[in-house]
């Protein structure tokens, strides 16, 4: 895999981590860019080698895949025309492609780190604390790849295989193997991490909610597609999950719209982010996904967000409608709102020096929005709300910089606390329907009364509930897809029949019907222009569908990668050692 004239980044200080090509998935850092001869000599700079693996590797995978894959894919996200929308994508789609090369830039990076770490002039515990953050993103990167693509080759030392001359000799490995090696992976970062690490990095419970749900996701790969889910395997999630529940002292936000505002970049319920920062020279250290998702005019910069928006089936999941009357909008769920605008939504936290960000008076006011389309940029009546900072006078007020076109200080969540509750309640249940069991209840409980008030401790809690609760608290942070990937493992049909039931099309007549309550005060639905379109023919939907093609010239490159994975013994095989050998 190629990544073409990249230059990685580290936050605070420049380690030029440029690439060589190496071909397939072999690209890695040129060591020589670190200027060996006067890096990784002390505590400060042994601690900032790591900074790269929270940005720069991932950007390409957060702009291309991170909301296309795991949100269009799923259905949580209308994206008209896409491939991942139907279930087309080839191995010459560029998204997928991006996605691939950015994963494997963050595995290549993570070992190169690693290994020079081993010799760095450094006190044992910042050296040691460095080794397991690189091997939790490695971790992590890989996770994506086996739930992305399936089987993939296993680089376990990209320095080796480059000597070796072999790396168009890979072959790909059986999933249950990469998970083991997952699994391996975040054993030894586990030992490496200590408890607490500096506000925002990994830390040694960030890698135990990772492998829980590691574990919860492998607990079904050996089930063929309809089988039981491996009971050990369920019992390490929920031990895992537990321990971090329990004797992490991490917390909750108190308020679930307060999660994804930039002061709380770095709370407690955030165990795994993406750190960026719209300071560098760089734009791969900075966030894209306001200009990816926001509308047009919302942000001085370009956003092109006006083509994509939240699906109908997930409005549907938080029971609203867009031809519900605003007044009278089910608002129980506070998780709605934060998670994507609807008529009548406003919000304080977002264009603050013009009293607050009001939806319609956003889409039909050109006064207070001279950038907008001047009308409903959406087929769904609804747009994101997740992942956008604002615009640049909040940007300011919150990181006291500008932001710029693609690139802002706002942090991505990619594990928090509330996954690791409901991958506890999961692991509970089983190969079960429902559970009585008190602390799982007890930690779904916690998730949904936060985003539900009114909620009362139910006595019993089933796998569907779950399930949905997943898809509500996670909507639009790029997992409800492998969630829906984790099902089909053991239940193929259960996850198939959840996506052929799925209204993944727009609405008809919205405009009018937005811009009349907007002018005249006045809702009025006509049934007859006005309702859910049923004529695009619903997408074909196969048990093939839950693995995406590796990229074309990847096969081409290596022809090895079209052949049956192998099994690979990966704790034989492979060991991670803490000193250079």
């Amino acid at each position: 895999m190629k990544v073409s004239r990249l230059k990685y980044i580290a936050m605070g200080a420049i380690l030029g981590l440029s690439f060589v090509s190496c071909e397939d998935f072999l690209d890695r850092p040129n060591e020589d860019s670190y200027n060996d001869g006067n890096y990784f000599q002390n505590d400060a700079q042994t601690k900032v080698s790591v900074n790269t693996l929270y940005n720069s590797p991932w950007y390409d995978f957060l702009s291309r895949g991170y909301y296309k894959i795991p949100e269009a894919l799923s259905g949580n996200l209308l994206l008209g025309g896409s491939p991942y929308a139907n279930f087309t994508v080839n191995g010459s789609d560029e998204d997928m492609k991006s996605t691939s090369n950015s994963l494997w830039a963050v595995n290549a990076q993570a070992n190169t780190i690693y290994n020079r770490l081993k010799t760095a002039n450094a006190s044992e515990s910042v050296k040691n604390t460095a080794m397991g953050e690189c091997l939790a993103w490695k971790a992590m990167a890989y996770f994506y790849l086996v739930r992305i693509f399936g089987e993939v080759p296993i680089v376990h030392d990209n320095s080796s295989e480059i000597a070796a001359g072999n790396y168009n000799e890979k072959y790909k490995v059986k999933a249950a193997d990469i998970y083991e090696y997952i699994i391996m992976t975040l054993e030894k970062a586990i030992e490496l991490l200590p408890e607490e690490n500096q506000a925002g990095r990994i830390d040694k419970w960030a890698a135990k909610g990772l492998l829980a749900k590691v574990y919860l996701t492998k607990s079904g790969i050996n089930a063929n597609g309809n089988g039981q889910r491996d009971a050990d395997d369920l019992a390490k999630a929920a031990s895992y999950a537990k321990d971090v529940i329990n004797n992490s002292g991490k917390q909750l936000m108190a308020n679930y719209e307060d999660i994804f505002k930039g002061e709380n970049d770095l709370c407690e319920e955030s165990l795994f982010g993406w750190r960026w920062t719209a300071e560098q020279n760089n734009y791969t250290c900075g966030n894209c996904l306001t200009s990816e998702l926001a509308m047009k005019g919302f942000e001085t910069y370009q956003c092109w967000g006006d083509w994509t928006a939240p699906s109908v089936d997930l409005q549907d999941a938080f029971g609203v409608s867009p031809l519900d009357n605003p007044t009278q909008r089910n608002q129980s769920d506070a998780r709605r709102k934060a998670t994507m605008m609807m008529a009548g939504d406003k919000y304080s936290y977002w264009w603050q020096d013009k009293g607050g960000f009001n939806y319609l008076d956003f889409l039909y006011d050109k006064e207070y929005a001279p950038g907008s389309n001047d009308g409903l940029q959406s087929g769904t009546g609804a747009n994101i709300a997740k992942h956008l900072y604002g615009n640049t006078n909040d940007h300011i007020k919150t990181f006291g910089i500008s932001p710029g076109q693609q690139c802002s200080s706002l942090n991505t969540h990619v594990l928090r606390l509330a996954d690791i509750y409901l991958v506890y309640a999961e692991a509970v249940i089983g190969n079960n329907n429902s559970t009585t069991d008190a602390s799982a209840i007890d930690a779904f409980y916690k998730v949904r009364q936060r985003a539900v008030s009114a909620y009362e401790r139910p006595a019993s809690i089933t796998l569907d509930q779950v399930l949905k609760e997943r898809r509500l608290e996670l909507a639009f942070e790029g997992d409800y897809w492998f969630d829906l990937v984790r099902m089909s493992y053991y239940d193929v049909n259960k996850a198939m029949n959840i996506i052929k039931a799925q209204r993944r099309n727009g609405y008809y007549g919205l405009p009018d019907l937005y811009k009349e309550y907007k002018m005249n005060n006045v809702w009025n639905v006509d049934e007859s222009s006005m309702y859910y379109e049923t004529n695009t023919p619903k997408p074909n939907v196969t048990a093939s569908i839950f693995k995406l093609p590796l990229p074309d010239e990847d096969v081409v490159y290596n022809p090895h990668l079209l052949e049956d994975a192998q099994h690979l013994d990966v704790r034989a095989e492979f060991v991670y050692s803490s000193v250079k050998q």
